[in-house]
């Protein structure tokens, strides 16, 4: 077993929603990052090991700082923890694999299925019971996400699979970090899976390798483990704070922030569908957060 602290969980679900809103802002940010970088001729899946081998740099000295003893990298649940890191890595190789063919409105339409997912999921796998209002506000949040990418239209390919099997994938992974939280420490978890991450990738950023032509390109090329490893910092310790049900529709924000770094760098200016369907995937966070926050007030003591 490591030797690094496992903090016991807490039920503070808005410290974890703030947390989660936090991390999709950093995950937003390699998206906009990686829009930029491929546009600037650098190939996707040497950006993905960038992604993997900063995380993976950060999280070691994250662990070893307290000292480089074998023990501290030790877990009695490697074989979860492992998991775990395998379906982020699969997901994020199988997503370029699916771009190939289908555009982005329809992978990321699929992709957004994880949160109703996870509620599905959740009482089987976890316990967690998704009351009808919860279950609403996800649907509804999809709903609102449907709206913005409007995906209407498009004929079944195969690899409309592989993006399904993303959105499984995000499930079951938010799904094994609550599982794991309170149990595993988040710098064992982070430094699993920047290992496997690079490990993986490794020879696909071998072959593809091309250098920046810029100092900027350079700078976001590094930032990219950075940002990562903070967006999954955050989501993996919000986990300790709030249940799966309750967090994992705060990853319909990624839209927003993405539609907001957008318009800043690209000019790019929302339409009237994108931002009724922006204020429907509001309204459903909130919807979740009131009900969350009336259950916690229902629970709590007199005098406490």
């Amino acid at each position: 077993m490591s030797r690094v602290a496992v903090p016991a969980l807490e039920d503070r679900a808005t410290l974890g929603i703030g947390m989660m809103l936090a991390a999709w802002l950093f995950f937003s940010m390699i998206d906009t990052s990686v829009k930029w970088l491929v546009l600037a001729g650098l190939p996707a899946l040497q950006l993905a090991f960038m992604r993997y081998v900063g995380h993976f740099v950060i999280s070691t000295w994250a662990v070893a700082r307290g000292g480089m003893d074998v023990e501290r990298f030790k877990t009695d649940r490697l074989g979860l923890v492992l998991f775990r890191a395998y379906l982020l890595t699969s997901s994020t190789a199988l997503n370029f694999i699916a771009l190939l063919y289908l555009p982005l409105t329809v992978t990321a339409s699929i992709m957004f299925t994880s949160p109703i997912l996870v509620c599905l999921l959740g009482r089987p796998l976890l316990g967690e019971r998704a009351g009808p209002w919860r279950i609403f506000g996800i649907v509804l949040g999809f709903v609102g996400v449907l709206v913005v990418m409007r995906p209407f239209g498009t004929e079944f390919h195969w690899a409309m699979l592989l993006s399904l099997n993303n959105a499984l994938a995000m499930a079951l992974y938010s799904i094994l970090t609550r599982k794991l939280s309170g149990v595993v420490s988040t710098e064992i978890m982070q430094f699993y899976m920047g290992l496997f991450g690079t490990v993986v990738l490794l020879p696909t950023a071998i072959w593809t390798w091309t250098n920046p032509t810029t100092t900027l390109d350079w700078v976001l090329l590094v930032l990219l483990g950075v940002f990562g490893w903070a967006g999954h910092e955050l989501l993996t310790r919000a986990h300790r704070f709030a249940t799966a049900n309750t967090l994992m529709p705060y990853a319909y924000f990624f839209l927003l922030f993405l539609s907001i770094s957008s318009y800043l760098i690209w000019g790019h200016i929302p339409d009237a569908a994108t931002l009724i369907g922006a204020a429907i995937i509001i309204g459903s966070g909130l919807l979740i957060w009131v009900r969350t926050r009336k259950r916690a007030v229902l629970r709590t003591p007199p005098g406490v």
